[in-house]
């Protein structure tokens, strides 16, 4: 018999008063509730207990013992009942990992969204542009993209939708350089390298409604992250593929303006992971099920606002100012 069963059965003959009335609770034989008490005494090296055949007594050391088992076993089950009850009720701490610009674009106001039905729930949200090691960090959940299937793992995925990046310029760059009309006018334009592990480097596959075309591009500046490329987009350096999360805000305010606009590229599905758990806690399982449907009504929504943004742009075109 473990320690904390040899508390319990301690504190039940206490409040029995009796070894028979405290084994008939635990459905067991007095014998068994006797050799319990002994065992325990003997780890202790102390008496507990003071037994005649017609009472049993505190010892001034039990009467210690008895008040810290009372509130270490108290602990015990309202431990037990928290841990229990956040199956059922989001709450406490939820760790969460995202790429940063799709973190700020849609994850940040999506916890905001999530903590209004889930006031309980603190969230803890990590920026940055890798995958984390989920164990090791204390990750609950990672947000990642990716252009391809998911090679299995112990991690648990889920999809929650897809993104893509389209290519844009600044105004100025257009000015001085012109807008490509083609792919094959790219060869005659900067073209900004970003170096990630999901898309060849000088090679820029972009697609349309008439299928996929690869174009080979090159360019002066080399860059690791879609956050870079967005910047160097805006700084006049040149085109570049940027997400459309990072893109959208500048194509509407005029700040960028898309080039092919044809053209998508760089189609990305979008994974929650999380541990695989038998038992998943309810802040990971509510806050999965929110963004199955946050994540595709908002990437939706940006879908729409780029087509508004290129229904515009096409009618501009068609009605020049006189």
């Amino acid at each position: 018999m473990d320690t904390v069963s040899q508390m319990r059965v301690f504190v039940r003959i206490v409040e029995c008063g009796a070894f028979t009335r405290a084994a008939e609770t635990f459905n067991t034989s007095p014998g068994a509730m006797s050799r319990a008490i002994t065992e325990l005494e003997g780890r202790l090296r102390t008496r507990l207990l003071n037994r005649s055949t017609r009472k049993l007594a505190l010892t001034p050391a039990g009467e210690i013992y008895l008040e810290r088992c009372k509130q270490i076993l108290a602990d015990i089950e309202r431990a037990e009942e928290e841990a229990s009850d956040a199956q059922q009720r989001p709450t406490g701490k939820l760790h969460i990992h995202s790429f940063a610009g799709f973190g700020l674009r849609y994850i940040l106001p999506a916890i905001k969204a999530y903590r209004t039905s889930y006031p309980e729930v603190v969230a803890d949200l990590t920026l940055s542009q890798r995958v984390p090691e989920l164990y090791e960090e204390g990750i609950d959940i990672a947000i990642v993209s990716t252009s391809s299937v998911l090679p299995d793992s112990d991690l648990v995925s889920h999809l929650l939708g897809s993104s893509f990046s389209v290519l844009c310029a600044s105004p100025t760059y257009v000015l001085e350089r012109g807008m490509p009309g083609n792919l094959n006018e790219l060869a005659q334009h900067e073209c900004l390298i970003l170096h990630t592990p999901a898309f060849p480097a000088y090679e820029w596959l972009l697609e349309s409604d008439k299928g996929s075309e690869a174009v080979k591009i090159s360019g002066s500046v080399e860059l690791n992250t879609g956050e870079a490329v967005a910047l160097a987009v805006r700084s006049s350096m040149g085109i570049g593929t940027v997400p459309v999360y990072l893109a959208l805000d500048g194509l509407l305010d005029g700040s960028l303006v898309r080039v092919l606009s044809q053209y998508v590229l760089q189609k990305m599905n979008i994974y929650a992971l999380h541990p695989s758990r038998k038992y998943i806690d309810a802040r990971i399982r509510t806050w999965i099920e929110f963004l199955r449907q946050y994540l595709p009504t908002v990437t939706a929504r940006d879908a729409h606002l780029l087509d508004e943004y290129a229904a515009s742009t096409v009618n501009a075109a068609e009605c020049p100012q006189a």
